[in-house]
């Protein structure tokens, strides 16, 4: 609780830092650019108005991801995170359309620009306080796993060329007496719309659900690893309740000696470890047990394991155990997603492990690959 309460704090003072320099950046090149009848500055600092919105959209956003669970959520409010830092992209991507909406009128109405040497300088100085800050707010947000400040710091680092792009086009028209103000104008608004479709689109792609993080999943995996009586970790799945904010459930392979005694000590033990180490909750962990006491069934089990990951696609197999008494062979395996058809894939498998113990019932699952790192989880 303390962690999430150090990091919303942080989360705050940052995106206050962002109001601040954004407002009074759009306060000054508001007046530069209808003092000089530049389109191009005046846009510049509409974008710097939206980001002092978005700043305010992140603070009220971690404001409410804060709140603790209750019982209509029990998960927690994480996931406002995610709606927020959304919103934020969809007025960047209005601050772009607007901008260039505005530059296409300039161009078919074109107003000569008046620079002064004061508003040059001004420009100049936003150029210089935009790289800072952008630099700020996306090492913060990376430092705390804020996707609201790392969207915001990479539209400030955009701001800095927009500024810089500005400062060129006034040269162009000191030096040329060549007018670029609306052209650069809808240039601008286009890279706008292009970062605002971007921060969409990942945001987007978080609230559907993305796969696991690689290196967490192996991580997990280690340390449930690390107790003697697990072969292999399998079957890992996590659900995301906003940053950090991880539920997930395994299966474990374990010896088929072990007692219901024996496997609640394990389960328990194993849930703590993986909350202390990696702040995840596991709320199930399923059981694999596989054959110890009869030879027969250990050869079975190798010469099935050949079979299924000599077929194309088979990224692993899991969860073997055969049983005499009921005639009946069990497993998993897993299909990588880049099979054609997953379903043949499967149809492949049974037959030819069918083919090889017609004897024997077949129960097989097939199993999909929710974290990327399947290869990684026995010893």
């Amino acid at each position: 609780m303390e962690e999430n309460t150090s990091r919303d704090k942080i989360i705050i003072r940052t995106s206050i830092i962002g109001i601040v320099a954004n407002v009074l950046l759009a306060g000054f090149k508001a007046v530069v650019g209808l003092t000089a009848n530049s389109i191009a500055i005046v846009m510049d600092a509409v974008n710097n108005i939206s980001d002092a919105a978005s700043s305010v959209i992140t603070i009220i956003g971690t404001k409410l991801a804060g709140r603790k669970a209750d019982k209509k959520h029990p998960f927690g409010y994480g996931r406002v995170e995610y709606l927020s830092a959304m919103i934020i992209s969809v007025i960047v991507l209005y601050a772009g359309v607007t901008a260039f909406i505005e530059s296409v009128k300039k161009i078919i109405h074109p107003e000569t620009p008046d620079y002064s040497t004061a508003s040059l300088i001004i420009v100049g100085v936003a150029v210089l306080v935009k790289i800072i800050l952008g630099r700020y707010v996306k090492s913060v947000g990376k430092k705390v796993n804020s996707d609201s400040l790392v969207n915001s710091g990479d539209d400030a680092v955009l701001d800095s060329v927009i500024s810089a792009s500005t400062l060129a086009a006034a040269a162009v028209y000191l030096i040329f007496h060549i007018s670029l103000e609306a052209w650069l104008g809808a240039i601008i608004a286009l890279v706008i719309i292009k970062a605002g479709i971007e921060m969409l689109r990942e945001t987007i792609s978080k609230i559907l659900g993305e796969n696991v993080d690689a290196e967490l999943a192996r991580n997990i995996k280690a340390t449930i690893l690390e107790f003697s009586d697990v072969s292999g970790v399998y079957d890992l799945v996590m659900h995301n309740y906003g940053p950090d904010a991880f539920n997930g459930s395994v299966h474990i392979e374990v010896p088929d000696t072990l007692s219901a005694d024996d496997l609640d000590r394990l389960l328990r033990k194993i849930q703590v470890k993986v909350y202390q180490d990696h702040a995840v909750i596991l709320t199930a962990i399923g059981v694999y047990s596989y054959n110890t006491k009869d030879p027969e069934a250990v050869k079975a089990r190798n010469k099935v394991s050949t079979i299924v990951n000599g077929v194309q696609y088979v990224l692993q197999m899991h969860g073997f155990y055969l049983d005499k008494a009921e005639q009946s062979i069990r497993f998993d395996f897993v299909v990588s997603f880049d099979a054609p058809d997953r379903g043949e894939v499967y149809r492949e498998v049974c037959e030819k492990v069918q083919e090889e113990f017609p004897e024997y019932t077949l129960q097989v699952a097939m199993d999909t690959d929710f974290s990327a790192s399947e290869d990684a989880v026995t010893e």
